[in-house]
């Protein structure tokens, strides 16, 4: 049996500058998908990034319905859920791999060879043993559950980020697993001190 592995993903190699950070749409953005979007980046190297929306959810899909379709518990037990899972939130992460879940929670809860260290207390798994752990009761303080991801092949994200596509700021927990996503674009541009209104009016017209 391995020894748990306590490296810390400070010391990962090729750890990027925007691991942990939030990404924030431009007004200007072409990308419909993109449009107005906040994501949480869960992994920047050189060889590429990958993230995840948090501030637009998934239409139509709440989270216990999904528990299951999922086959995680038969509807029968709908009723004897923790208040808990009723609150997780289900998002549409992103345009790649849209059918593939990916829970984004506190650090609380932790699945040895599963669960990816983040930042500042957060983490990501991806398998649906958390998923039972939430319907169980046993699972993390905090969690929203994504739908696909957003990803970015090697220097591209830079070179957005050059072309002033996104900006960034520091992540903290009501950004990410915040109830209320239509405040979350809005304030996240608060935190570095620019009003919407600002940005708007300097964007210009292509």
């Amino acid at each position: 049996m391995k020894a748990a592995r306590k490296t810390s993903p400070d010391h990962e190699p090729k750890r990027g500058y925007l691991d942990g950070q939030m990404l924030i749409a431009m007004p200007s953005m072409r990308d419909e998908r993109f449009a107005r979007s906040l994501i949480y980046v869960c992994a920047h190297s050189s060889e590429g990034a990958m993230g995840i929306i948090v501030n637009q959810p998934a239409p139509n899909i709440n989270f216990s319905d999904l528990l299951v379709q999922l086959e995680v518990i038969p509807a029968s037990d709908l009723i004897i859920l923790p208040p808990r899972a009723g609150t997780v939130k289900v998002l549409r992460g992103g345009p790649v791999e849209t059918g593939r879940g990916f829970v984004l929670h506190s650090a609380d809860f932790f699945i040895e060879n599963s669960t990816l260290p983040i930042d500042d207390g957060i983490c990501l798994t991806a398998t649906l043993d958390i998923l039972k752990a939430i319907a169980r009761g046993d699972g993390p303080l905090s969690a929203v559950l994504a739908l696909g991801y957003a990803g970015w092949a090697p220097g591209q994200l830079e070179t957005e980020i050059q072309s002033n596509g996104w900006l960034h700021c520091t992540a903290d927990p009501d950004l990410v697993f915040g109830a209320d996503t239509d405040i979350k674009y809005e304030r996240a541009l608060k935190k570095i001190g620019i009003h919407l209104g600002m940005l708007s009016s300097e964007s210009g017209h292509a």
